[in-house]
C-alpha cells in the first residue's frame, strides 16, 4: 500500500517544470547506474559528510584513501575525470573560492573545488537510505499517532478559545504536529512495503510462516486496531478546526513569514527559477493531506481505508501459503526442495554433465535435422552451411506433429455462386443504365436546349464527346495577303459505341454556342457542333439531327 506524506502537493499542484528541466532533474540519478557505480558512491558519501565546504582534488583523494572502499586507489587524474562528470549531471557545483598557492604546482593541483549541490545531497542521502535499510522491517511508529490526535485536540482547544492561540505557540505546536505524523506516516509506508514483499513469495517453508503468521496476526492487528480507534476522533477533530485553518495561517504568517519574508522577497519572486519550500503545516495543501489521510474528501477513499485493505490483502495471502502447506501435507508435495537439489547438481556439474542432467530432467533432447528441399528457383551449392543457408518453409503439420500425413478430411469446394448471380445482377443494372442513356441522348437530338438532360446521359455524352475530340485531326487554315487567321480548323471527328449503337459527330463552327442542359449543371461549347446518329444498318438512310 502507498501512503503518501502529509501535506504532500498533489499532481495538480506540483510547479509546471518544462522537459528540460525535469530531464536535467533525471540526469543527477545517472550516477547510480553507472559502471563506476561504486567509486561516484564513495566521492559523494565524501562530500555528503561535510557541510558547505568546498574540496579541491587531492583533499578528495585523501579522504578516500582515508575512508578505504573501491574509490582509494584512484589517482588524481581519473578523480578529476569523475568530479567533472558529477558536474555535468548536477550532482556537484564548481565552487568560486579563492586559491591561495605557494606554488605553480601547488596552484594547479588547487584551482579546481567542487561542492555538493542540493539535488545531488539529496539523491545521495536517499540511496544511501535505500542501501542501508531496503532490506528491513521497519517499526510502526504507533505512540506518535496518539501524540497527533492529543495535539489536535489541544489545538482546536486554543483556536476555538476567546483570543485564539499565541501565533508563536501554534506555530510550535503546528511543527510538532506534522513532524510526528510525517514520521509516522513513513514508517507505515515502509512496513507494508516490506510486507508486500515478503507475501509476494509462495515459497514459504513451515518456520518462515510462522513467522509471518505471527507478525500480521498480532503486530499488523495491533496497527490496524489503534488506527482504526483513533481516526474517527482526529477526523472529528479536524472537522472542528478546519474552519479556523486559513485565519490561523494567516496569523502565523504575519508572526513569522521565513524565507518569505526576507528583504529579498522581490527579487526572488522575480526569478521564476528560485522557488521556496515551505515548513510543513504552513500551507493549507499540508492540511488538505493531512485532513485527506483520516478522512474521505474526494471520495476516493482515505489512507485509513487503504490500510485496512491492505491488511486484508495481507491476510489473503497468508491464508492462500496456508493452502499451499496444507495441501503438501496431505501429499500433494513441493517441488521447492527438489528444484533446488537440481540447480545445486547444475552448478556442480561440468559443462558434459549438465547437459545429460538437463535431458534426464527435462527431456531436452538434441536438435533433429530434418532433409527438406528449398525452393525450386532457388540454387544452394553443396558446399553451404545449414547455419548461415538460406531458410526453408516447414509445413506445420511436420513441425507440430513430425509427420507430413493429412489429418481429417479435405474441406468441401465453396460455392460462389452467390457472389456471382449478384455480380451478373449490378452488370446488367450498368448496361441497362447505358442504354437508357443512349435512348434519352437520341430521342433529345436536335432540340437539347428544350431539354435537361439526366445524369447518366451527360456522363455518356461527355464520354463520346472526350473520345472523339481525342480522335480529331486538327489543320492549319490558309492563310492569305489580304487576310490572315490564327489558330486551327477542326476537321470532322466523331466517336460511336457499338453496344450502344450511338454515333457521335463534332464540327468546328465558327459563332456556334451549344448549351447542354442537366441535373448536375449547364454545359457551354464555343464553337463546336455535334451531330448524333445511330449506327445500325436499318438505319443508315435516316438524317443525323444537329445540334446548334
Amino acid at each position: 500500500m502507498e501512503v503518501p506524506a502529509p501535506g504532500a502537493p498533489s499532481a495538480a499542484a506540483l510547479p509546471d517544470t518544462g522537459d528540460d528541466e525535469t530531464r536535467g532533474r533525471l540526469d543527477a540519478y545517472k550516477y547510480l547506474g553507472a559502471p563506476e557505480r561504486l567509486e561516484h558512491l564513495a566521492i559523494m558519501r565524501v562530500f555528503c559528510g561535510t557541510l558547505l565546504a568546498d574540496l579541491a582534488v587531492p583533499d578528495v583523494v585523501a579522504k578516500l584513501r582515508q575512508s578505504g572502499g573501491p574509490a582509494a586507489g584512484l589517482d588524481a587524474d581519473t578523480l578529476t575525470v569523475r568530479l567533472e562528470q558529477l558536474v555535468q549531471w548536477g550532482n556537484l557545483l564548481r565552487s568560486s573560492h579563492t586559491v591561495n598557492a605557494s606554488s605553480i604546482s601547488e596552484y594547479q593541483r588547487s584551482r579546481s573545488r567542487y561542492q555538493l549541490s542540493k539535488l545531488g545531497e539529496r539523491i545521495q542521502r536517499d540511496a544511501d537510505g535505500v542501501l542501508t535499510e531496503a532490506d528491513a522491517a521497519r517499526e510502526v511508529s504507533n505512540e506518535l499517532l496518539a501524540l497527533v490526535e492529543r495535539g489536535l485536540r489541544e489545538l482546536a482547544d486554543l483556536v476555538t478559545a476567546p483570543g485564539g492561540v499565541e501565533p508563536q505557540d501554534g506555530l510550535e505546536r503546528i511543527s510538532t504536529l506534522f513532524v510526528q505524523f510525517t514520521e509516522f506516516a513513513d514508517s507505515i509506508r515502509d512496513f507494508y512495503a516490506y510486507l508486500g514483499q515478503v507475501l509476494s513469495r509462495y515459497d514459504l517453508d513451515s518456520a518462515e510462516y510462522q513467522g509471518f503468521k505471527e507478525l500480521l496476526l498480532d503486530y499488523v492487528e495491533a496497527i490496524t486496531e489503534d488506527v482504526a480507534f483513533r481516526a474517527p476522533r482526529i477526523s472529528a477533530t479536524l472537522d472542528t478546526l478546519w474552519p479556523h485553518i486559513p485565519a490561523l495561517l494567516d496569523r502565523l504568517d504575519s508572526h513569522a513569514q521565513g524565507l518569505t519574508g526576507l528583504p529579498a522577497q522581490t527579487q526572488v519572486e522575480s526569478r521564476p527559477e528560485v522557488r521556496i519550500q515551505r515548513s510543513r503545516g504552513r500551507e493549507f495543501a499540508d492540511w488538505e493531506g493531512l485532513r485527506g489521510w483520516f478522512s474521505d474528501t474526494d471520495g476516493q477513499g482515505s489512507q485509513v481505508d487503504q490500510l485496512r485493505d491492505a491488511t486484508l490483502r495481507a491476510l489473503q495471502s497468508l491464508l492462500a501459503n496456508a493452502k499451499r502447506m496444507l495441501r503438501s501435507a496431505t501429499g500433494e508435495m513441493s517441488r521447492r526442495k527438489d528444484l533446488l537439489r537440481l540447480a545445486r547438481w547444475f552448478d556442480e556439474a561440468a559443462p558434459r554433465d549438465a547437459h545429460d542432467i538437463a535431458v534426464a530432467a527435462f527431456g531436452l533432447y538434441g536438435a533433429r535435422h530434418l532433409g527438406i528441399p528449398p525452393a525450386t528457383d532457388e540454387v544452394v551449392p553443396a558446399y553451404t552451411s545449414w547455419w548461415t543457408g538460406p531458410v526453408v518453409e516447414v509445413p506445420v503439420a511436420l513441425r507440430e506433429r513430425g509427420s507430413r500425413a493429412q489429418r481429417g478430411r479435405a474441406s468441401a469446394v465453396e460455392d460462389h455462386s452467390a457472389q456471382k448471380q449478384l455480380l451478373r445482377e449490378a452488370a446488367r443494372q450498368r448496361a441497362a443504365a447505358r442504354a437508357a442513356a443512349a435512348d434519352e441522348l437520341r430521342s433529345a437530338s436536335g432540340r437539347f436546349g428544350e431539354v435537361r438532360l439526366t445524369s447518366a446521359a451527360l456522363g455518356l455524352l461527355l464520354e463520346l464527346l472526350a473520345t472523339a475530340l481525342g480522335n480529331a485531326q486538327l489543320s492549319k487554315p490558309v492563310s492569305t495577303d489580304e487576310e490572315r487567321t490564327a489558330g486551327f480548323d477542326l476537321d470532322a471527328a466523331s466517336s460511336e459505341d457499338a453496344e450502344l449503337r450511338i454515333r457521335l459527330t463534332v464540327r468546328r463552327t465558327a459563332g456556334t454556342r451549344t448549351v447542354l442542359y442537366s441535373a448536375d449543371g449547364d454545359l457551354l461549347l464555343d464553337d463546336l457542333e455535334l451531330h448524333i446518329g445511330r449506327t445500325s444498318a436499318a438505319v443508315d438512310g435516316e438524317a443525323e439531327a444537329s445540334v446548334s
